[in-house]
């Protein structure tokens, strides 16, 4: 129970901040406030008119004319070139510019409490460095479950947005291709033999019959499992399929900052080499877990001059934990850049248009430019959302997959050898004690807490956390390669 009560204190006290502290200081801001992201303003209509030779006294509203309606004055509306040489002013986005943005609020919220729960996660490991966990329950993984249930109902949000309105016909129809595709993707993938893609499903399948069953069977009810793996197999590819399409917009989005970002710094070749490797890195990450080229060749195959392989089994699993979460780090340090390089896209239309012959109205030209700020927050969540998810997928597949981070260094102690439950007598219920019935009733609920537990084994959660791990990083991958992909044909052509 020791355990137990520091994990309280340490929510306690992340509650206590997060109540005091965070309207103060907040990390979300920061990294949009505070790492020098500039955005272009929208040219007046009075500089319209000046660089297009257009007099001012000839727009003006005739007399007798509509005045404001609904309490609003109309907006003087003329034609410019749209070849119109326009120097865009720049500024420096602050606080006040980013708090009336939309989705600023689920931004913020979203990324300051994945900091919180990283710092629980963080602590909570440390502290069970010396105190093992042993009956308790991890509320770190209470948190971490949060922030995934968070982080899909913000992309389940901003794909629903393409489903609305009549101009959106064509995302709507990318959403729904991309999502079948990746069902038939997830189906074929499924079916693959856990020698060449381990992912670790057979395994949690079997144990989890295999234990549910006798779950069942301690409760009187004769069953030989609880579904069977077809249709298991079903909604998890039916999972895959949805988590395909609420990632296609997001990877689609940094395909374009990056193919953005190359362009920019095409005269420096060390950063475009940073920026190649941050977006290989999913694919890195998804050989981890093809057994052949990563698994064999580090933990079976004994090099010249070694008596033994480079990684032992333990060791393996640790190092591909961290891979994940140093591969998700390195996006997030680079996220400033990517920010920017979407910005940017202001002054990019304006260049474009200049090469473009007719006439735009001065309010949609300022629209085209304003509307790149207006949506920065959206383009924000569709960048930080999915690395989120895989870094606390990876979180919960080390700890409820009882994985060690120090695995590279030491295998972890023989559980026959060192029992998690020793022999202790205070368990024993006194006949005599005049609190017996209470100390029983807690006794089997403790019973029937173990049972229910022993369900959910560390094979479980391997196979459940580390398959989503996988799979988040495949079509992290996949979309944003499609989108680098269209990048560079449209670029062509």
């Amino acid at each position: 129970m020791a355990l137990l009560g520091a994990q309280l204190v340490i929510t306690l006290v992340m509650i206590s901040v997060i109540q005091k502290l965070g309207p103060h200081f907040s990390f979300a801001r920061w990294l949009l406030c505070s790492t020098g992201l500039v955005r272009y303003l929208y040219p007046t209509d009075a500089e319209l008119k000046q660089l297009a030779s257009i007099p001012k006294d000839k727009l003006k509203a005739k007399k007798g004319g509509k005045g404001p309606q609904n309490g609003k004055p109309n907006v003087e509306t003329f034609h410019v070139p749209r070849s119109l040489d326009v120097q865009l002013e720049t500024a420096k986005v602050t606080r006040l510019d980013v708090i009336h943005l939309r989705y600023y609020t689920e931004y913020q919220w979203l990324v300051d409490f994945t900091v919180y729960t990283v710092i629980v996660y963080t602590v909570t490991e440390v502290y069970q460095t010396w105190f093992p966990l042993k009956d308790e329950v991890n509320l770190s993984m209470m948190w971490c479950t949060l922030v995934l249930l968070f982080s899909v109902k913000l992309l389940l949000s901003l794909t629903v947005q393409y489903f609305k309105g009549e101009e959106s016909v064509g995302e709507r129809s990318t959403c729904i291709v991309m999502g079948f595709t990746y069902l038939l993707i997830s189906m074929v993938i499924l079916i693959v033999d856990e020698n060449t893609l381990e992912l670790g499903l057979e395994d949690a399948y079997n144990s989890f019959n295999k234990s549910a069953s006798a779950f069942l069977t301690k409760q009187g009810l004769n069953s030989s499992g609880p579904a069977s793996k077809i249709v298991l197999k079903f909604f998890i590819a039916l999972w895959c399929g949805i988590l395909g399409a609420l990632f296609t917009f997001p990877g689609l989005r940094v395909a374009k900052m990056h193919w953005d970002l190359l362009k920019y710094y095409r005269e420096r070749k060390m950063i475009q080499i940073l920026l190649n490797l941050n977006f290989a890195l999913p694919f890195i990450l998804i050989i981890f877990w093809i057994k052949p080229v990563a698994r064999t060749y580090l933990t079976v195959r004994v090099f010249s001059g070694w008596t033994q392989p480079l990684l032992t089994p333990h060791g393996f699993e640790t190092l591909r934990i961290l891979a994940v979460v140093l591969a998700m780090c390195l996006k997030l340090v680079l996220m400033p850049s990517y920010l920017q390089a979407y910005l940017d896209m202001a002054y990019n239309r304006t260049q474009e248009q200049k090469k473009e012959a007719g006439r735009i109205t001065n309010v949609e030209f300022q629209k085209k430019i304003a509307a790149v700020f207006y949506y920065l927050c959206v383009v924000t969540l569709q960048y930080v959302a999915p690395i989120i998810m895989c870094l606390i997928l990876s979180f919960m597949y080390k700890t409820l997959g009882e994985y060690s981070w120090g695995g590279l260094f030491k295998e972890p102690p023989d559980p026959n050898e060192c029992p998690l439950t020793p022999p202790n007598d205070k368990n024993t219920i006194d006949p005599f004690s005049s609190s017996e019935s209470i100390a029983q009733s807690a006794a089997e609920f403790h019973l029937a807490l173990e049972n229910l537990k022993s369900v959910f084994s560390a094979e479980v959660f391997r196979g459940i956390f580390g398959f989503w791990t996988w799979w988040c990083c495949f079509v992290y991958f996949a979309t944003t390669s499609v989108g680098l992909i269209y990048q560079s044909y449209f670029s062509t052509i």
